[in-house]
């Protein structure tokens, strides 16, 4: 049985391995050589010339963008994250419900996955279509700073302002909540009912600990995706630096480290929730 778990696993991810070798393997092990050398570009292609580390030091100390860029790509990553997986799950606990209409609803909310996407939802953010216009159309920081400090009012409009990105960027994690939520035993609910607990209880008790392995993967999933976001500083940063000015080497080097710099953020959420799935269980 495990060994035929095992040739299922190999044989879903083949593909992708197969694809990553004849299609990836190549340009990325080509972009590495890149950032340990000069490019100049001549009648017969681009001449690299070694320089060793200094395209990255570089990107730490002639670089005015790249810093500040990386710091805010990650501060919207913090910010945003959490708010996008909150969002998504209660929306998923509501849309599993048998109401009337559900199936439209359903759609609805996944629908910003297809069309506010790539070029499409560069040209919506660069139309303003993501901001709320009740907030300066209102003045509402002017009629709530006479009540609230600017220190606390200022960050809860600037969230408030984001919740439309925050419901286009959740419909692949409300799917795969869904999907978790219709995998568990409706026995299980009609069991604490009969106990007497409470509907916050059994969110709490059932709903939750349930979910936390499909928390783990919408994480995941969510910091690729605002990583990878055409809205982020860093991929217009790399993407100037590689089409328009045809810096090869540098932009090499800023895909690199970007890379390198995704990497340590997941491996730090996988062991955060890698221990807390192992205190669960136990």
């Amino acid at each position: 049985m495990k060994t035929r778990h095992i040739v299922e696993g190999y044989s879903f991810v083949s593909i992708w391995i197969i694809g990553f070798f004849l299609f990836m393997a190549v340009p990325l092990g080509r972009s590495l050589f890149y950032t340990f050398n000069d490019l100049k570009p001549t009648r017969d292609g681009l001449v690299a010339t070694f320089v060793g580390l200094r395209n990255y030091r570089q990107a730490f100390t002639t670089d005015i963008h790249f810093v500040p860029l990386l710091t805010e790509t990650m501060k919207d990553i913090v910010t945003n994250v959490p708010l996008i997986l909150i969002f998504a799950m209660f929306s998923a606990i509501l849309l599993n419900r048998h109401t009337f209409g559900r199936t439209f609803f359903r759609g609805v909310f996944f629908l910003p996955v297809i069309i506010a996407s790539g070029e499409a939802l560069r040209k919506l953010l660069q139309q303003g279509a993501a901001n709320l216009p009740i907030f300066a159309d209102w003045g509402l920081f002017r009629q709530l700073s006479n009540f609230i400090p600017e220190v606390v009012l200022m960050p809860l409009l600037e969230y408030a302002d984001s919740l439309t990105l925050v419901m286009w960027d959740s419909g692949v994690q409300i799917l795969i909540f869904l999907a978790a939520l219709q995998t568990i035993s409706p026995s299980l609910y009609e069991a604490a009912k009969i106990d007497g607990a409470t509907s916050w209880e059994i969110f709490w008790k059932i709903t939750f600990p349930m979910l936390i392995p499909m928390i783990f993967v919408n994480t995941l999933f969510t910091i690729v995706n605002s990583f990878t976001n055409p809205d982020n500083g860093i991929m217009n940063h790399l993407l100037h630096t590689v089409f328009v000015s045809n810096d090869y080497d540098y932009g090499s080097t800023i895909g690199w480290l970007y890379f390198i710099f995704i990497f340590l953020v997941l491996g730090i959420v996988f062991l955060v929730f890698r221990r807390g799935m192992a205190s669960n269980n136990n």
